[in-house]
Formats: structure tokens, C-alpha cells, sequence
């Protein structure tokens, strides 16, 4: 599990504010406002797109969808949720949309693309144990970070994506049900859901844990 710690909250909320100045000026036509909202938000919305996903050129293209989407309805967008909520929003149902268009090409029922068959999403899994001075513990680090990316990708769809929003991004509920616009209640019961879910999965894969 992921918790904020106090530096990251001050920064979130510092960010929140100074988005709002860039929201506005965007909205007064300023070009190169936008500019910063994207390069501010791009790493963080690559992120959440790629283990929706679990592809990265996918994630790429759905990354640059939601931008074009975001900027295009910024005269919609509302101050009572914060501009990056209302953009995950936006990420969220364009990976969505993404993941529905696939299975129909593929004929598959459930799932994101298969590592396989795209870039898969190692390059952006994080680790607290990375060590480039030391090849065996990096290596385990690559098997462990392809593990974890399996079983994210055998989670039910609305399991992962309230897994990566609470331990990926650092999410709270109440910021998770303006996303997905689900109650509170559901978000905890999906995420409880998908974290003894993603336990099993390890455990079966790893030894116990």
C-alpha cells in the first residue's frame, strides 16, 4: 500500500492551485497554458494509462487521446473536483474505451492486451529496492515487476482500476468516487477485493508473502 507522505500532500495541494491559474488562462486562450497543464500531468496520466492497459504504446496513444479530449471540453470543466481529478476522469474512460475496442478486434471477452503483444509497462513500475549497483537484486526486481504486472492484468477491470488509482497514484476514496463516479462504499469494496485478489495471484507465483 502507498501512503502520501506529508511533503507529497503540501505539493498535491500546491498543485492543485496553480493548475487552476493555468486552467484559467487556457480558458482566456493563452497557448502555451495548456502546454504546462500537459508536461505537469503527462507522467502521471502515462502511469495510470499503462496498467490499465498493461501495453504502453497503447497507453501512449490513450495518454494523447485524453489530452485532446481534456482541451477540447476545458469549457465544461468545473473548479469543484481539481483539474487532475477531472483528467483521470477522462484517462480512465478513454483506457475504457480502449480496452473495449481491443477485445472486439481480438474476439477476446476480459482483459488488457497481453505483455506479449506490446511494450508491456515494466519501464514505469515502481520499486523502494532499486539498485543499479547490484545485477541480482535488479533482476529480481525485473521478475517481481513482471509478476505484478500479470496479476494486475487478471484483475476485473473495475478491481484494477480502483487498485491503481488508491496504490499507485496515492488516491483518497473520496477522490477515487469523483473519478469513477461510484460511491465511497464501492470503492472500498472493490479495492479490498482486488488487493486479496493481487495477494493470491502473488502468492501462487511467489511463495508466500
Amino acid at each position: 500500500m502507498r501512503w502520501l507522505s506529508k511533503r507529497e500532500e503540501g505539493e498535491k495541494k500546491t498543485s492543485a492551485d496553480d493548475d487552476a491559474a493555468y486552467v484559467a488562462a487556457c480558458r482566456k486562450g493563452d497557448p502555451e497554458a495548456f502546454a504546462v497543464l500537459v508536461r505537469r500531468h503527462s507522467s502521471k496520466m502515462l502511469t495510470v494509462a499503462c496498467r490499465l492497459l498493461g501495453d504502453y504504446d497503447e497507453a501512449c496513444d490513450v495518454t494523447q487521446e485524453a489530452f485532446l479530449a481534456a482541451y477540447r471540453s476545458l469549457g465544461s470543466f468545473r473548479a469543484d473536483a481539481a483539474f487532475s481529478t477531472w483528467l483521470y476522469r477522462i484517462v480512465v474512460n478513454c483506457a475504457k474505451n480502449r480496452l473495449k475496442k481491443i477485445r472486439i478486434l481480438s474476439g477476446r471477452e476480459s482483459g488488457p492486451p497481453d505483455e506479449a503483444e506490446g511494450g508491456g509497462c515494466a519501464g514505469l513500475a515502481c520499486s523502494a529496492f532499486s539498485d543499479a549497483n547490484d545485477p541480482e537484486r535488479a533482476l529480481e526486481e525485473r521478475e517481481i515487476n513482471a509478476q505484478v504486472e500479470k496479476c494486475l492484468a487478471a484483475l476485473e477491470e473495475d478491481q484494477r482500476e480502483v487498485l491503481v488509482l488508491r496504490d499507485v497514484r496515492g488516491f483518497s476514496y473520496g477522490e477515487i468516487r469523483e473519478v469513477l463516479k461510484i460511491p465511497e462504499g464501492t470503492v472500498k469494496s472493490r479495492l479490498a477485493r482486488a488487493r486479496l485478489a493481487m495477494k493470491d495471484c502473488l502468492k501462487k507465483a511467489m511463495g508466500t508473502l
